[in-house]
This record gives C-alpha cells, sequence and structure tokens, in this order.
C-alpha cells in the first residue's frame, strides 16, 4: 500500500495565490497512490474533490481551512498500521513526547502547519511533516510525503523537489 502525504498546500482559485494547483510530480504520485493523507490547510475543498475522484482522501482541519468541515484529527488504520494526524503539533520542543501522550497506539503520526519536512521516531512512533509543496516558504525545496505500508512494516520518504 503507498500513501501520498501532504500538508498546507494552501490551493486555491484566488488569482493572487501562490498555488492555483498541486506540481505535477505530485498529482502523478497521487494517481500512483492508494489513499492520500493531507494534514490540513488544504484552504478550498475542490482540491479534495479532485483528489478524491482519483483516490480515497482522508484530511483534518488546519488554520486557514475556513468553511471546510474536516475534523480536528483522524485515527487510521491501513492493514497493520494505525496512524493518526493533525494539523497542529505544537512547539518543536516536547513534540515527541506529546505526540506519543496523545496518540498511544498508534505507529505513525503526521502533521503539518510549519511547512518543515520533518521525519523522525520516538519510543516506536514515526512522526511525519511533508512541509508543503506549493510553499516552501524558508525551505531550499518544496516537499511531500510517500509512506509504503506493506503489513506492520513502513517506509516513509520526503520527496524534495
Amino acid at each position: 500500500m503507498l500513501l501520498t502525504i501532504l500538508a498546507d498546500t494552501h490551493v486555491t482559485t484566488a488569482k493572487r495565490s501562490r498555488a492555483q494547483d498541486l506540481p505535477a510530480i505530485v498529482w502523478d504520485s497521487i494517481k500512483e497512490s492508494d489513499a492520500v493523507i493531507h494534514a490540513g490547510d488544504v484552504v478550498e475543498a475542490y482540491l479534495l474533490e479532485a483528489i478524491a475522484k482519483i483516490v480515497p482522501v482522508h484530511a483534518v482541519l488546519g488554520n486557514n481551512d475556513t468553511g471546510l468541515t474536516l475534523p480536528e484529527r483522524l485515527e487510521l488504520q491501513f492493514e497493520q498500521v494505525k496512524l493518526a494526524v493533525l494539523h497542529e503539533s505544537g512547539p518543536r520542543k516536547g513534540r515527541p513526547e506529546r505526540l506519543r501522550k496523545q496518540f498511544p497506539d498508534a505507529q505513525v503520526v503526521v502533521y503539518g502547519h510549519s511547512h518543515i519536512p520533518d521525519l523522525q521516531t520516538f519510543e516506536g512512533l514515526l512522526i511525519m511533516n511533508p512541509g508543503s509543496c506549493t510553499d516552501r516558504r524558508r525551505e531550499p525545496k518544496f516537499s511531500f510525503g510517500r509512506l509504503a505500508i506493506e503489513g506492520a512494516s513502513i517506509r516513509p520518504y520526503i520527496v524534495r523537489f
């Protein structure tokens, strides 16, 4: 099973927006995937609708998602892997401990908000922020995540472009 992991896409039809669509490399990943996880700041529902025409999409509410009806957190299972999703994970200091406490049964927690890619493991918990594929801010490259799951085995990737 392959998941495309997104956050902070901020895709909007507004002419002055930074992103009116996802980059082609991201659409290619979505087409190869079994599902998409979006960790918030979608901004407009049409992006989720477009993704859902290709594969199932699971998304949470971000701080810029006004007008969207999405949960603040999700807990999902793919094969034997329990995965949690939220947008804001709080300050960097203490993040791994906080996420382990909030999601004691999860093997993976995906978060967004910072636009900074993050891939770390803490006490058996994989913590992943895909960064942003449309708004890199101070990061040198755009990024998104991919998560390969086979049974209980997890292989995470951050794709930078």
